[in-house]
């Protein structure tokens, strides 16, 4: 078992002594910069001058300033852009003002680990990765709780990169819950294939083709968006809380009975074969090439595929749904 590290374990002193730069005022930066802040860091946030984010930056008692002039005021850099913004802004912004001893921080592994960017030798390469959405990252520290973090040391210039990133970690409130160290290459690989096999890929995939069938067969359209879809969010809230074992108790006894005996046939050797084959892609790094690429010559085929999604059956029977259940407060893109 992994070594779980908490606030009893970390001395917070290491980044009480610097000042970090918080890049881009998203999810992840606004928590990030306040519970820094609240523990007593010094913090600079870098946003763009008549964004929604620079605006809330500055509600929040910031100044926002350029990321060139945070990577010249701060000793640690963390860098919580899209991934597909950081290489631009780090080429532009950031790799102008580094100098030596500088930490350049990361929330994912992406850009680092496909080395899309190349930070020079003298500086050290840190990450520290909430398990969590960045409003729960704030919602749990404000409580006096937190949102445990996995942490890694990508290079360590310094020699005291590692008692930095632990630092940060606990001034965030991640070792509240604990933090576990990894690798930028197991975080970046692990995320990736979990998004493509599971969370996102796997799952909608599922809800869209068992939704589609029972459509096709004849049955309700709004019967099938509760089966497989509304009443998902029942099953995941067991999962999170109790895990496998938890799940099925909680289910009727003809449910675990179809699910054990029906489950591996859908999710069969064939499927288990293709996860392999998507995580080959992730490790030798087709999908970020490929990604990266698609990108760069615009993202024509991803706003496609995003458009085509929207319009899908399903997507226009869960409006109307969800306008029957206030309880749920429905999100509408």
């Amino acid at each position: 078992m992994a070594k779980v590290y908490h606030d009893n374990d970390i001395d917070l002193g290491p980044i009480l002594a610097k000042t970090v730069g918080i890049i881009g005022y998203g999810s992840q930066g606004h928590a990030q910069a306040q519970n820094l802040r609240d523990s007593g860091v010094r913090v600079v946030v870098a946003e763009v001058k008549g964004t929604p984010n620079h605006k809330l930056a500055v509600e929040h008692g910031f100044a926002p300033v350029t990321a060139a002039e945070a990577a010249r005021r701060a000793d640690v850099l963390q860098v919580l852009l899209p991934d597909m913004l950081q290489r631009v802004v780090y080429r532009e912004e950031i790799a102008p003002a580094l100098r030596p001893g500088q930490a350049l921080g990361f929330s994912h592994g992406f850009n680092i680990h496909f080395k899309q960017i190349v930070p020079p030798k003298n500086v050290d390469v840190i990450m520290v990765a909430p398990k969590g959405p960045g409003h729960t990252v704030r919602s749990e520290f404000v409580r006096g709780a937190g949102v445990p973090c996995l942490f890694a040391v990508g290079q360590d210039a310094t020699r005291s990169a590692r008692r930095l990133v632990l630092a940060y970690a606990k001034a965030v409130g991640g070792a509240r819950a604990g933090v576990l160290e990894t690798t930028f290459a197991e975080e970046t690989e692990t995320d990736l294939f979990g998004e493509q096999a599971v969370l996102c890929g796997g799952v909608s995939s599922l809800v869209k083709a068992g939704f589609e069938t029972l459509v096709r067969a004849g049955y309700q359209p709004e019967l099938a968006y509760f089966e497989v879809l509304h009443e998902l969010n029942l099953i995941v809230k067991l999962l999170v809380e109790g895990g496998l074992s938890y799940m099925w108790y909680s289910v009727s006894d003809t449910a675990e009975y179809g699910g054990l005996t029906r489950g591996d046939v859908l999710i069969d050797k064939a499927v288990r074969k293709r996860m392999r084959k998507l995580l080959k892609d992730i490790r030798s790094g087709a999908f970020a090439r490929e990604w990266v690429r698609e990108w760069q010559s615009g993202a024509r085929k991803f706003r496609a595929l995003e458009k085509e999604e929207r319009a899908r059956q399903i997507e226009k029977v869960g409006r109307k749904l969800r306008r029957l259940m206030p309880f749920i407060e429905a999100k509408e893109v």
